[in-house]
């Protein structure tokens, strides 16, 4: 007969597979955390628009990537707060609209130019998602990366924006490889980081203006 001691850790896990989703699932709660702390400074302008948008713009992303890892145990962000007790309504708002509020709130944004920003946020967030998930043949990335140009290009301005060369000078060197040749490791971290930076800069140009 197996004895039980009181002073024995309990495990939530007893694989591989099931640590990794429960430190997933940690993560995940943590995201949620730190967007909501970070959406109530924002309204009590304890961070400028500046500091605000690329924090929350790189707290949307991490989320959209995370929740595809967890995606079989997690049917809805509404679900996931419920099981875990969790009241941050600020962050639920904010994951549900998608961008940041120096987006969703702008005053220069007509009804056709807030479209296009949710559009080219998506292609922004879908792109470095597939380099997260280590998608790196050039069939894969070509398409995503093509989108994402074109819908960044119709931003009046952004032929002046530093990270629309980058991007540019990507698509061409995709372009100029086989449909099943893949990028190298340090060309998808090098990738990634110009396209994080140009993401960074895209709501910069939009929304912060005033504050750099």
């Amino acid at each position: 007969m197996s004895t039980f001691s009181l002073d024995e850790e309990a495990r939530l896990y007893t694989t591989n597979a099931e640590r990794e989703k429960y430190e997933s699932l940690a993560t995940l709660y943590g995201i949620i955390v730190a967007l909501d702390y970070l959406e109530r400074a924002y309204v009590r302008d304890s961070v400028t628009a500046a500091e605000y948008s690329p924090a929350c713009t790189r707290l949307l992303s991490q989320y959209k990537t995370m929740l595809k890892l967890v995606a079989d145990d997690v049917p809805s962000v509404d679900d996931f707060m419920a099981r875990y007790r969790m009241d941050h309504p600020a962050a639920l708002h904010r994951l549900k609209v998608g961008v940041p509020a120096t987006i969703e709130h702008s005053s220069e944004a007509g009804p056709e130019t807030g479209k296009w920003v949710a559009e080219t946020t998506q292609s922004f967030i879908t792109f470095m998602d597939a380099l997260k998930l280590r998608l790196r043949a050039k069939d894969q990335l070509h398409p995503i990366l093509q989108e994402l140009v074109t819908g960044y290009a119709r931003f009046k301005g952004s032929k002046d924006w530093e990270g629309r060369s980058k991007m540019v000078g990507w698509l061409i060197t995709l372009n100029g490889m086989k449909a099943s040749e893949e990028i190298t490791e340090e060309q998808s971290r090098q990738l990634l980081f110009d396209v994080d930076h140009a993401y960074a800069e895209f709501f910069r140009s939009l929304s912060g203006k005033g504050d750099s």
